[in-house]
């Protein structure tokens, strides 16, 4: 039988504007598939074995509460995910936590927060909001899909050039604002701004994650199509309302 191993990392600190919502979205299209679905919550003082886990989910958090997980990924937590990340194992990391994976976050008024260091991108916070539902097309290495979801962060992100976006702006701001990127994109991380849950609403994208995971335990896994009216409607009335 098929089994997909999901790690949410520190769940009852991050998860912003139902974040959790993707896990649940994940582990019902497995479901519904016949897939076996073990999901493990590793918060502060948890060891975390990164080869025990196929998915890594990290959701967002409050300025002050990435500062708080600072200490505990210092603890070994970093090395690992920095680990995973360069073998390959499958990320979807949500606002904060797609900021906490790059190497810093300044402050507004001048603090750095230095953070995990495994993506080559940073973050710099303004006082203005960049807020509202928003919608990005990813490039063509997954499949050009058009996605819609929620931003609501202050901090301005900008990619180094070992990471590429994970689309490009169609409306909303993205990671900054100026330069129509949104997301990064590198091995097999998916990081993005779109809080929402991102996954319900966007299925395509999620049979995406879930097959780039499966097919590195299972390389002959044929992913059986859902019945997936309900979603795409709801995902096709944001993207009509999207472009006006």
């Amino acid at each position: 039988m098929y089994e997909l191993r999901i790690c949410h990392l520190y769940p009852d600190i991050l998860n912003l504007y139902g974040d959790r919502g993707n896990i649940i979205c994940m582990t019902k299209r497995m479901e519904w598939r016949g897939i076996k679905t073990q999901v493990t919550g590793i918060s502060v003082g948890d060891a975390l074995n990164y080869e025990d886990y196929d998915i890594f989910f990290i959701g967002g958090g409050q300025d002050f509460e990435q500062g708080v997980l600072l200490e505990d990924l210092a603890q070994g937590k970093a090395r690992q995910i920095t680990e995973a990340i360069e073998a390959e194992k499958v990320f979807l990391a949500i606002c904060g936590g797609y900021q906490m994976l790059g190497q810093y976050y300044k402050t507004w008024d001048g603090q750095q927060c230095d953070f995990i260091g495994a993506l080559d991108l940073y973050t710099v916070g303004e006082k203005e909001r960049m807020i509202g539902n928003y919608m990005y097309q990813c490039g063509a290495g997954d499949g050009n899909l058009t996605v819609v979801g929620f931003e609501n962060h202050s901090g301005k992100t900008y990619l180094g050039q070992g990471v590429r976006p994970m689309g490009t702006v169609l409306a909303g701001y993205g990671n900054n604002g100026k330069d129509k990127t949104e997301g990064a994109r590198y091995k097999n991380v998916f990081a993005t701004y779109s809080h929402g849950p991102l996954l319900p609403k966007n299925p395509k994208l999620a049979d995406h994650i879930l097959k780039t995971a499966l097919l590195r335990r299972y390389p002959d896994l044929c992913l059986e199509e859902l019945d997936d009216t309900f979603e795409n409607n709801a995902h096709d009335y944001m993207q009509h309302l999207l472009h006006g």
